[in-house]
């Protein structure tokens, strides 16, 4: 352990500088007009890893954005940890609502403002800057494997054939992902699970044109109050996803996992200061941390339709639009509950408008076995550097690959993320507190330790 703090200590401001340089790419995968940025993005991470003492480093190329690969194998007899993360980053949009630029990375007290902060950049980066200090110390106790791609924000849609074409080349024993959060840093927490992801768009067609909200209003259907209406319709009166055989395959909880879940430190009245909300809302009969990671959910991400430009103008507009996601808990399969969706918005749709539902991407739910020697030497890692055992917990969010590395490389994954919730991933003002990167690049060599010494 010594080891390790003088080391971060020696190199404080170079680890810090380089997490900045790579927050400066404005590595946007949703966006086409960010294509160049995020390719330089990769590059630099591809650099970075060589000058970490990765060898066979690659840019490998797919039909979207490159997978960045390396590897240090030092003894076959050795296990295998294969590091994931992504190097793309979400859109920053509303720019107005930063409070400094998105990609000019600025510290307020001793927190990292910049999108892509937490997720991924500065945790994929942890792992990049501790494989750096166990090659430095002579101290890296098992093989790596790096694969970091660049298309996790819109999907993952080419890592999937990427995994499948190289199975040999990404053999091995645990996948190890800091994509997550912590409950706190004075509370730490490892996650047991992820839900899943449906994501769609939506479109309702009224007339074949923009119409004069005087001449044809009240004669014609309005497409954006036809989809309000039916986007209402979605929930029920207890909160619960108003759609048939929704729930039909959801696992629920035994009272004893209900019990312990709900033992995290959780205050609710902080919960909603810091949202700046009034009341909480969900689905009746549950808790906030049973809402937001063991049942399933379905949320509007984005309305539009008709005249949203400087004052007025007065039309009833042809067409309306929403982006919709589900979170998906086990047992429930993507496919299956997209399909159900896309009837169920059919079936709804009245008469006098023309519906049309747009899938995007999705993925499955995922479990983590807690008994296995990857969880238990996470486990370890986090006790020796914050001196208190961590609490498992179940997230919210998706990472659509887990399933995938569990289907085609047959292994299973750790999710050891550094972050926090109250991060603002996805939002205006992401950030990561300095303490969390230093303290992540702290931790990943002691579950490298820790993984080898259990594995014997």
């Amino acid at each position: 352990m010594q080891i390790i703090r003088q080391y971060i200590e020696d190199h404080k401001q170079r680890l810090l500088d380089e997490l900045f340089e790579l927050l400066r790419f404005p590595s946007v995968s949703a966006d086409p007009k960010y294509r160049a940025d995020v390719l330089n993005t990769a590059n630099y991470t591809a650099k970075k890893l060589r000058e970490a003492g990765a060898d066979n480093v690659e840019v490998c190329q797919t039909a979207g954005y490159p997978i960045v690969y390396g590897e240090k194998i030092i003894d076959s007899t050795k296990p295998t940890v294969l590091v994931y993360g992504h190097y793309d980053v979400q859109p920053p949009d509303p720019l107005e609502l930063w409070k400094t630029p998105p990609f000019e990375p600025t510290v307020r007290d001793g927190k990292i403002y910049a999108r892509g902060a937490c997720d991924d950049k500065g945790q994929f980066y942890m792992h990049v800057k501790a494989f750096e200090l166990m090659m430095q110390t002579n101290t890296l106790p098992c093989n790596i494997k790096f694969m970091i791609e660049g298309e996790e924000e819109v999907g993952s849609n080419n890592l999937g054939i990427f995994v499948k074409e190289n199975k040999e080349r990404l053999k091995a024993d645990v996948v190890l992902i800091s994509d997550t959060s912590m409950i706190s840093m004075e509370t730490p927490s490892l996650e047991t699970g992820l839900r899943g992801l449906s994501y769609l768009e939506v479109e309702v067609v009224g007339p074949n044109r923009d119409l004069h909200s005087g001449v044809y209003g009240g004669a014609v259907a309005n497409p954006a109050t036809i989809l309000a209406k039916m986007i209402a319709s979605l929930h029920n009166e207890d909160n619960q996803v108003n759609i048939p055989g929704f729930y039909n395959d959801v696992v629920d909880l035994t009272d004893d996992e209900r019990k312990a879940l709900n033992s995290a430190p959780y205050n609710e009245e902080e919960y909603k200061k810091d949202l700046d909300i009034t009341e909480v809302w969900g689905e009746k009969g549950y808790s906030t941390m049973e809402r937001t990671g063991t049942r399933p959910t379905l949320e509007v991400n984005g309305i539009w339709g008709g005249y949203i430009g400087e004052g007025a103008k007065t039309v009833l507009p042809s067409k309306a639009n929403a982006k919709i996601s589900m979170r998906l808990v086990p047992n429930q399969s993507s496919e299956r509950i997209t399909a159900l969706f896309t009837e169920h918005f059919a079936r709804i749709a009245p008469p006098y408008v023309k519906v049309k539902v747009t899938p995007h991407h999705g993925g499955e739910p995922v479990v983590t076995p807690t008994d296995s020697v990857a969880y238990k030497a996470a486990q370890k890692a986090i006790s020796e550097a914050f001196g208190v055992d961590p609490i498992p917990t179940r997230g919210g969010g998706s990472i659509p690959i887990v399933a995938l590395f569990e289907a085609e490389l047959g292994i299973k994954t750790v999710l050891m993320g550094f972050g926090l919730d109250s991060d603002a991933l996805h939002s205006p003002n992401e950030k990561y507190d300095i303490y969390n990167y230093y303290k992540g690049i702290e931790t990943i060599p002691l579950f490298y330790k820790h993984y080898t010494e259990l594995s014997k």
